[in-house]
C-alpha cells in the first residue's frame, strides 16, 4: 500500500510540475504592410472638354455626358466623376451641390478637412475634401474654371466602411487625385 501510495504521490508531483510550465511564445508584431506600386501616370484625352492624368493601375469607364469611373481593381475602389457645363449663372448651384455632397457625410465621419486647389496659369480652381472616419466615400473634389467647366469627383470603395482596414488605401488614393487635379486641363 505504501508503494502505491509513493507511486501515485509520484505521479501526480510530476504531473503538476510539468503542467504548470509557461512555454514563451513570440509573437510577430501587429503592423500591416500594404505595399501599393510607385504610381506612374498617363494622359487622358477625350471628346469631352477636359484632360487629367490618371495612375496606370486604373481602368477607365466613359459614361454618358462626359462622365467618367476610374476604377482601381486590386483596391476595389472607384473614383466617379461628374462632368456639368457652366451655363446661365449656375455655377452658385454646381458649387452649392458639390459642398452639400461632402458635407452629407457628416453624421459617419469624423472631420471633413478642406483644402483648396488654384492653379491660374490652366484656370483651374477647386476644393478638396478629405472624408475621415467610417464614412460611404473618403474623398470628394470639384474644380472648375468658373467660366465653362465643372468636374466634381467622388471616391468609394467596395466594401462597408471601415476607415481603420482601408486608410493606407485611402491615403494612397487621394495622392491620386491631387494628381488629377493639379493636370487637368480644359479644352
Amino acid at each position: 500500500m505504501k508503494i502505491y501510495s509513493l507511486v501515485f504521490l509520484l505521479f501526480t508531483s510530476f504531473f503538476f510540475i510539468t503542467s504548470c510550465e509557461d512555454d514563451v511564445l513570440v509573437k510577430p508584431s501587429a503592423m500591416l504592410r500594404l505595399d501599393y506600386p510607385k504610381p506612374t501616370y498617363r494622359t487622358i484625352k477625350t471628346d469631352c472638354p477636359y484632360s487629367f492624368s490618371v495612375n496606370e493601375n486604373t481602368t477607365i469607364v466613359r459614361k454618358k455626358d462626359c462622365n467618367i469611373n476610374i476604377t482601381y481593381p486590386n483596391m476595389k475602389a472607384t473614383l466617379y466623376l461628374t462632368y456639368n457645363d457652366v451655363r446661365n449663372n449656375n455655377l452658385d448651384s454646381l458649387l452649392r451641390d458639390a459642398q452639400n455632397l461632402a458635407y452629407d457625410h457628416t453624421r459617419k465621419a469624423n472631420s471633413i478637412p478642406e483644402q483648396p486647389f488654384i492653379n491660374p496659369d490652366k484656370k483651374v480652381y477647386g476644393m478638396f475634401y478629405m472624408i475621415n472616419g467610417n464614412a460611404a466615400t473618403q474623398a470628394e473634389f470639384y474644380v472648375t474654371d468658373s467660366i465653362n467647366h465643372f468636374l466634381n469627383g467622388a471616391l468609394y470603395f467596395d466594401a462597408k466602411p471601415n476607415f481603420d482596414s482601408i486608410y493606407p488605401a485611402v491615403v494612397y488614393l487621394r495622392e491620386d487625385i491631387r494628381k488629377l487635379m493639379e493636370t487637368i486641363s480644359w479644352k
